[in-house]
């Protein structure tokens, strides 16, 4: 969708765009009502803007459409077609998966929400790297990071809803 039909399509046609970027009702309205954006680097400054702060209640409703890190996203939607995309260089390699899925459970034991991490340019062995790290924070630290690598998958969607 280009910045021009973005800015001038109806409400609805521009929330089914967006929503898929991140499902936070609050950022989606915000970008619509700001419409219209003089440039894309002006929309992007804005979403950026428009994600701080994120409740833990909105992150935790938008990590509930996240696959587990390592997981490929079922279905035709939009999200799941993005996230494929997102986690296309996570290897399927059986050691590399093994490891995800026990990173994986550790992770929703100890903070009760899936690990989330921008996997786009990063390979399995940062990713795996980074849940390690990761496993010896706090709630509260991990909820700050969820919330920094959700915003990055988000403007990352939205950059990709504007190529499209």
């Amino acid at each position: 969708m280009r910045l021009a039909t973005l800015n001038t399509c109806t409400p609805e046609v521009a929330a089914a765009q967006l929503t898929p970027c991140v499902d936070i009702p609050r950022w989606v309205e915000a970008i619509i009502d700001a419409r219209p954006f003089t440039s894309e680097a002006d929309l992007i400054a804005f979403a950026e803007k428009a994600a701080y702060p994120w409740t833990e209640a909105e992150i935790d409703g938008a990590l509930a459409h996240h696959p587990r890190i390592g997981d490929r996203a079922q279905g035709n939607t939009t999200e799941a077609t993005m996230s494929r995309g997102e986690q296309a260089g996570v290897s399927t390699a059986v050691e590399t998966q093994t490891a995800l899925q026990a990173g994986n459970r550790a992770y929703e034991e100890k903070f009760g929400r899936v690990f989330l991490i921008r996997a786009a340019g990063r390979s399995a062995e940062d990713i795996l790297a980074a849940l390690d790290e990761r496993l010896g924070h706090t709630s509260a630290q991990e909820l700050e990071i969820s919330a920094g690598q959700l915003r990055e998958i988000a403007i990352l969607r939205l950059k990709g809803v504007l190529a499209a």
